[in-house]
């Protein structure tokens, strides 16, 4: 397998395609961890052995409008992706971390194409399947596959917390994607907590407090 723990500084801009030529990999990521409402989403992606996505990079680096095109690009390539969601009553339930991995093992399992290798963001991951899997610190930044996951959770995401909004205007979740910004704090002392929000989660106090 590559090391992709370091990047090439000349080429910055270029990911690894692959940990391994000869493995069927599936890149997964989430987002959604640290916020105080809405769940958390994660995705699976298989990409071709031969693919062009020069401007696919962590979702976090990228604007609304760009994640929305790449989303659209990576499902049209993908061999295979899927989306994985915990809700908020079972992160309520069972915690982040392990509703977190929860998330993540619905997008694998959600996949029709089944991967030989999980390619998984991050330093820690509980596999409940029988797939080998390797962690890579920062993966988004480092690995073409978990970047387009991060797109594809991030957007599929971000259109759900917009639909929230919607809903519940009051706690601006169209713009704060349901992170806990000093305007959400103060609705949420204001006019109280939603079914939406995750009632376990800390920091839940009024900005300035």
């Amino acid at each position: 397998m590559k090391d992709v723990t370091k990047r090439n500084k000349s080429k910055a801009h270029l990911l690894h395609p692959f940990v391994s030529d000869d493995e069927v990999e599936a890149g997964v990521d989430e987002v959604g961890r640290g916020c105080g409402a809405g769940p958390v989403v994660a995705a699976a992606v298989i990409l071709p052995p031969v693919v062009d996505l020069p401007d696919v990079r962590d979702s976090k680096k990228l604007s609304a409008e760009k994640r929305h095109s790449m989303s659209l690009l990576i499902q049209e390539v993908a061999l295979d992706f899927a989306i994985g969601v915990a809700t908020v009553e079972e992160i309520d339930e069972i915690n982040i971390l392990e509703a977190t991995y929860l998330a993540m093992n619905r997008a694998i399992q959600g996949l029709k194409k089944k991967p030989t290798l999980l390619i998984i963001d991050g330093n820690r991951y509980k596999n409940t399947s029988n797939i080998r899997y390797q962690t890579v610190i920062g993966g988004d930044d480092k690995v073409l596959s978990i970047a387009a996951a991060s797109i594809l959770a991030k957007t599929w995401r971000d259109d759900y917390m917009a639909q929230l909004h919607d809903q519940h205007p009051q706690y601006d979740w169209k713009n704060n994607k349901g992170y806990l910004t000093a305007k959400h704090r103060n609705a949420c002392f204001l006019h109280g907590l939603t079914k939406h929000h995750r009632h376990t989660f800390g920091g839940m106090r009024p900005a300035g407090e």
